[in-house]
Parts: structure tokens; sequence; C-alpha cells
């Protein structure tokens, strides 16, 4: 693996990868790859470049009147160098976005493309567990798209235990916290204005066990 990074990370990129563009970005440098390149790519970055860290994959819902709708999002940084790149590639389905699993690459990608598909609906192929981690198995929608509404959708609770404790049926995911209100207006400190939960239950103060 090289220990030197190119001068411009994203020229050196281009000369292995010639349909790779450059990037707006206000910190690090940025670069766009085709989806069907990103693995590769990825892979180039970490043995060649010295990118060895995989900080966080995610993805960006630009709005259901844009295409390509999706685009997921790989942020590498070097150990060695201290320095990041992030790389981003379209999605080429708008309905049924996609892109390629690294955890051949980095392992730690496996809970990162997790969250992605949780919150997202991104899929990723290859993935060896491919499952939820934050809603449970059977939720139907993906909270972080832009069509979720902030306060949730009604959503009938998969065990009787969860329903029982929370005296409901259904729920509005989030199921606590959000969606936030405006705290009372007028003098006050900085403290006091912060913007309140509707549902602050999660937050509460209970008795300790005796």
């Amino acid at each position: 693996m090289s220990e030197t990074l190119a001068d411009d990370p994203i020229v050196a990129l281009q000369t292995k990868f010639p349909a790779a563009t450059s990037r707006d970005s206000r910190d690090h440098p940025a670069v766009n790859v085709p989806i069907a390149e990103a693995h590769a790519a990825l892979q180039w970055l970490r043995d060649e470049q010295g990118y060895d860290f995989l900080v966080d994959v995610t993805a960006v819902d630009w709005s259901e009147t844009t295409s390509p709708r999706f685009t997921t999002v790989w942020h590498l940084y070097s150990t060695s160098n201290h320095v990041y790149i992030r790389v981003a590639a379209d999605c080429a389905d708008d309905a049924e976005p996609s892109a390629p699993s690294i955890t051949s690459l980095w392992p730690s990608a496996n809970w990162h493309e997790r969250e992605t598909w949780d919150l997202m609906g991104v899929k990723f192929e290859n993935h060896p567990d491919l499952r939820r981690i934050l809603m449970w198995d059977e939720y139907p929608h993906h909270p972080l798209r832009k069509e979720f509404p902030l306060a949730g959708i009604e959503t009938e609770l998969p065990d009787i235990e969860v329903a029982e404790e929370t005296n409901a049926k259904v729920i509005s995911a989030p199921m606590m916290g959000g969606p936030f209100v405006a705290s009372n207006k007028g003098e006050m400190n900085m403290t006091d204005a912060e913007p309140r939960a509707k549902d602050e239950s999660w937050n509460e103060k209970k008795p300790k066990p005796e």
C-alpha cells in the first residue's frame, strides 16, 4: 500500500477512473464516480492512496422530483496522512436504489450499510446480512426519505409486549422525541430557548429501584 498521497487525489483518481469528476465541497476533497466503479475506486483509494479508515457510509435523498434521486456517499480517512476524502455515486434506479457493499474492504461498513438501508432504503448488493438496524424488520417505511413526515406514520406494532408497554397498538415513528416545537417566547436564557420535543418521556428521571 502506498503511504504517500498524491498532491491532488482527485486528479490521481481520474487517471485510474476517467469517468470520475470533481465534486463541489467546502471542506475535504470530494469526487463523483459511476456507481458501477464505486467499489473499485474505493479499493484503489485504500490500497494505493492510503485511505485506510472508513469513517462513514450514508446517502442523500435529493427529492422525489429529482433524478437520479439518491446518491450514496462514502467518507474515507488516511490515518498516516491525516486527510479525508468524500466519494459519491448516484444510484441508477430511483424506485429501488442500490449500491455495492464494501464490507469486503472494511468490515465496519456492515452497520453503516444496514443503517443506510434502514433509514434511506438504499440496498447494498452482496451485503452479508442486510437487515434493519433501528426499525423492526417488517417496518414498511424508510424514515429519512424526503416524503416521510416529521411526525411519523402510524404503524402497527409487531410485538405484543411492546404494544402493552406503550398502551397502544399503533405508533407514529419516531416513538419518542420529535416533532420539535418552539419554546416559550420572550426574555429567557439560552438554555430555556432551546427547542423542545413534544414527547420527552425518554429523558424523564426515573426513581432508582430499591
